[in-house]
């Protein structure tokens, strides 16, 4: 049921081809309102209040939020085609019932296709993120990432990093959808093949710097960038490996190179488009080819994951995944996602037995779904031996 009043504000929305299209989408906190039980009427303000700041800042300006009850926000991004915008209500979801309820199990179950706008009350359906259906994800879904998101960021002004009038001066820094201007880093760090200590190549550690303050975002935070400026990020890794490598053309070419790439970037079109493209450029400068990383997988239905990944694998060496936390809750969810490796990052400041006792934890998880499993950052050699032992067959070291 919609909250009086509210009925003009959507019937704009209303469209049969918009909502056919699954433009228009729900997402639920009934799962933090059952969570609380009495204490929602106290504490349903707050979240509100933090529900509309993720809103604001993952939807971007290209979508429209509005609460339109008790538990329910009603979503619209015109912009996005079904995948690329219910992904997006995922991710904000995700972010709101880690924040109070400390899980995001319920997730893909509270995410909604609006399917018809009456009088005082909306129909709504599960999506293809509650059935784990690939459903019609791939390459006849054109409007999957906004023209924008094809679209080069504004070119910074000269003597601003990236600037010289090459590719990447286009992509970074940029203004993203809050306000806020980003530029985007990147490392090469080499990654050891473990049972030889042979060097493979070298993955692309990307940093996302808020240059107002000086401050890199977390891996959750870049996660919550819009789906435009999560692209804008993803091209200008890529474009920051090839400069890198380039610089280093005098020398023998890697192997491979492992680039990071997002979930949401991957899962439309036109995203797609400008990634594959420059993926191609990059994999001329390797001689085994490029593998492909996608990021903030987490609660991604495994029949999405392998729409996005048998797109981009023909372009690619292998395609992994990148875990924030390989539990063996996450790992479950994953056998049939397409994925041939996981890989993730060692917490830092670890004793020797803390270490241990995490990576015997999260490389058995791993184990369970794929038999390549990359573990980057480890503090020694020592701790090189330490997960070479425990199954692990590719690391890096350093933070």
């Amino acid at each position: 049921m919609i909250s009086a009043g509210l009925e003009a504000s959507l019937e704009q929305f209303s469209d049969p081809h918009l909502l056919a299209a699954g433009k228009v989408n729900l997402i639920s906190l009934e799962a933090i309102q059952a969570r609380l039980g009495p204490r929602w009427a106290f504490k349903r303000d707050q979240v509100y209040g933090f529900t509309d700041r993720v809103l604001e800042r993952g939807i971007g300006a290209d979508g429209i939020y509005l609460r339109i009850s008790d538990t329910d926000f009603f979503i619209a991004h015109p912009e996005l085609g079904r995948t690329a915008g219910q992904a997006a209500c995922l991710r904000c979801l995700r972010e709101v019932l880690n924040h109070f309820l400390g899980d995001d199990q319920m997730a893909a179950t509270s995410v909604l296709q609006v399917t018809r706008i009456g009088a005082g009350a909306l129909e709504a359906r599960m999506t293809e993120l509650a059935t784990g259906v690939a459903g019609d994800v791939g390459p006849a879904e054109p409007e999957a990432v906004s023209e924008m998101a094809a679209a080069p960021a504004k070119t910074p002004a000269p003597g601003a990093e990236g600037s010289g009038g090459s590719a990447l001066a286009q992509w970074t820094p940029f203004d993203c959808a809050d306000g806020r201007r980003l530029r985007v880093s990147a490392t090469l760090q080499p990654v050891y093949e473990l049972k030889g200590f042979t060097r493979i190549g070298f993955r692309m550690k990307r940093r996302v710097i808020v240059m107002q303050t000086d401050e890199e975002l977390s891996q959750p935070e870049i996660a919550a960038l819009s789906a435009v400026d999560l692209l804008r990020v993803d091209v200008a890794t890529i474009l920051r490996g090839v400069d890198r490598l380039k610089a280093d053309g005098d020398k023998e070419s890697p192997l491979s190179l492992i680039v990071p790439l997002s979930f949401i970037s991957l899962s439309g079109q036109r995203g797609r488009t400008e990634l594959v493209k420059h993926l191609k450029a990059a994999g001329e400068l390797v001689r085994m080819g490029i593998i492909c990383e996608i990021c903030d997988i987490e609660g991604v239905p495994p029949g999405m994951l392998l729409a996005a990944a048998s797109l981009v694998k023909p372009f690619t060496l292998l395609v992994a995944g990148l875990l924030l936390a390989p539990t063996p809750a996450v790992v479950r969810h994953l056998p049939g996602a397409g994925l041939q490796a996981l890989s993730f990052e060692c917490p830092p400041g670890l004793g020797d037995a803390e270490f241990v006792g995490w990576a015997s934890t999260a490389i058995g998880a791993a184990k369970q779904m794929t038999r390549s499993v990359m573990v980057y950052g480890a503090e020694s050699t020592a701790r090189l031996s330490t997960l070479a032992s425990l199954g692990a067959t590719h690391a890096s070291l350093g933070v």
